[in-house]
């Protein structure tokens, strides 16, 4: 099971083909003890992902959440939205595979998930080793990947200044 640290805030988001996953989701994450910042949507209502995302991505760029969990159909257009902001490494991730390697190479801070990819037994399964998973950087003194994620912010400082 996932080991939580209770001051960790994991905000939450979805549109309307994410509505169930998300309560899922919800409902694991109080229950292993974490904060839980839900933006919506409150109901599986047609709606847009960008207005779920923003808040989300808002959260986890700000240092309001330190995790940030985004579902639509695909989780493409979540992941899309949520990179627009600094210091968001949101990762679409379809298996516990690409969910380790997110973390642990470019410790990624947002989960994007699909609603209509994945099931909510596998979906849980992904964000228990996205949670579980530490930045190789921090746990192993990988260095490498220190340098990669430094020359992401460095992009981003870049562009800022544009």
């Amino acid at each position: 099971m996932v080991q939580s640290d209770h001051n960790v805030t994991i905000a939450l988001g979805c549109d309307h083909a994410g509505f169930q996953l998300k309560q899922e989701i919800a409902r694991f994450l109080l229950n292993q003890g974490y904060q839980v910042i839900d933006r919506g949507t409150l109901s599986d209502k047609p709606c847009d992902y960008p207005d779920f995302a923003e808040p989300v991505a808002r959260d986890v760029s700000s240092g309001n959440a330190r995790f940030g969990v985004l579902i639509c159909g695909t989780g493409i257009g979540m992941s899309i939205v949520a990179n627009k902001f600094p210091g968001v490494r949101a990762a679409l991730c379809s298996n516990e595979f690409s969910a380790r390697y997110a973390r642990m190479h470019n410790d990624a801070n947002v989960l994007a998930l699909g609603g209509r990819v994945v099931g909510v037994d596998l979906a849980l399964s992904i964000l228990r080793v996205f949670l579980e998973t530490g930045f190789a950087g921090e746990k192993r003194g990988e260095k490498r990947h220190v340098r990669r994620l430094g020359k992401i912010s460095k992009i981003e400082r870049e562009l800022k200044k544009k």
